[in-house]
């Protein structure tokens, strides 16, 4: 009697154990699989909303994914991916899937992000992110344009004179105003600098007819915007602006022909020029955690996994046919040694006894990270 009340206890404890090891099963599936694609594309489109300046970012590359599922069927997809910048503005309906990357020898910008998301009912929806924004300094070649500050000075001179210039010659019958500076670089030529520069601009309250410098940006979603880009010194220079009605988003001086998408909202700058610190870049919101989820960083320490299950792809190990094969014990090594899988035994067919033929252990496959779209 006391040995089937040992093992009813003993099996009680290790149902128990399974139990509170199953609340939190977590799954490493391969970086480019269709579904952990789909929920960083979800990722990359919820950054660029809340990323109200300079231009819209891209995704390169998937480095890691978890997926963590609870009883009820929530998921929650912890991810790093990075990010490229595109020549597309917030302000641009240009779907991103069509923006132009910005390459190497222009100084390319990366972003680094980790982001949480949560697919609840098969809606995917983000929870927390953390972004870092760097500039690549590779392939940057001698003679190549450099990047300025946003509030250089040499550079900022320039792009007023070629708003100015552009009001004068456009013949809308609202003056506009320098929204925000995306960029601006220069380049040693042989008549000595040249700067170049890319800028937003917002239709204000004066017409071409008023005197008044004192002309005020309109900040209704009725007020026209556009995207300019300079090349050259204040006193020559070209300058080639496309305008966008705020109403639909649709470009009216463009030739892409994409189909327009709601743009975000961006702020408008009071006065004439932004007043923008040292950056030579706009950067990616840093930060979004409103319930602290402790989950943000796949590259910290992930105490929490202590407490979950690890389901990771499988490695098969293949034998003879009529040999005995134990199972075999593979550490995955995205998942650490503190989480051994054993691998499941498969028997191959073979023409004849071959009792002293090795067996053969395929290498665990490395699902992560992806591939690169970009570079």
């Amino acid at each position: 009697m006391m040995s089937y009340l040992g093992i009813a206890l003993v099996l009680g404890l290790l149902t128990g154990a399974w139990a509170q090891l199953l609340l939190h099963n977590v799954t490493r599936p391969p970086c480019d699989s269709p579904d952990v694609e789909a929920a960083a594309l979800v990722a990359q489109d919820y950054l660029n909303s809340q990323h109200t300046h300079g231009y819209k970012y891209t995704l390169n590359q998937i480095d890691d994914i978890k997926i963590i599922t609870k009883p009820d069927g929530t998921e929650t997809y912890v991810m790093e991916v990075d990010l490229l910048e595109t020549t597309c503005h917030v302000l641009d309906p240009t779907p991103v899937a069509n923006c132009t990357v910005r390459p190497k020898v222009a100084t390319a910008v990366e972003g680094d992000c980790d982001v949480v998301l949560k697919k609840v009912g098969g809606v995917m929806s983000v929870t927390a992110f953390k972004c870092k924004t760097e500039e690549s300094t590779e392939d940057l070649c001698v003679g190549c344009a450099s990047l300025l500050p946003l509030n250089d000075t040499a550079g900022l001179a320039v792009v007023s004179a070629s708003l100015a210039n552009f009001n004068k010659k456009t013949g809308n019958e609202s003056l506009f105003a320098i929204m925000e500076v995306g960029r601006m670089s220069t380049q040693v030529v042989s008549g000595g600098a040249r700067y170049l520069a890319e800028y937003v601009i917002v239709e204000t309250n004066c017409t071409a007819d008023d005197s008044d410098d004192n002309c005020v940006p309109l900040t209704h979603a009725m007020a026209q915007r556009g995207f300019c880009q300079v090349a050259g010194v204040s006193s020559s220079h070209s300058v080639d602006c496309s305008i966008f009605a705020a109403s639909s988003m649709m470009p009216i001086v463009d030739t892409n022909g994409t189909v327009p998408v709601p743009a975000p909202v961006v702020h408008v700058h009071a006065g004439n020029l932004p007043k923008v610190h040292g950056l030579r870049h706009h950067k990616l919101t840093a930060l979004h955690d409103p319930d602290l989820s402790g989950l943000l960083s796949a590259e910290s320490d992930e105490s929490g996994e202590s407490n979950e299950s690890i389901v990771p792809v499988v490695p098969v190990m293949v034998v003879p046919v009529g040999t005995e094969a134990s199972p075999v014990v593979v550490v995955d090594p995205a998942v650490g040694m503190d989480a051994p899988v054993v691998a499941g035994v498969v028997k191959r067919e073979a023409p004849g006894p071959v009792p002293d033929s090795p067996a053969i252990v395929l290498a665990p496959v490395r699902v992560c990270p992806g591939k690169k779209k970009f570079f």
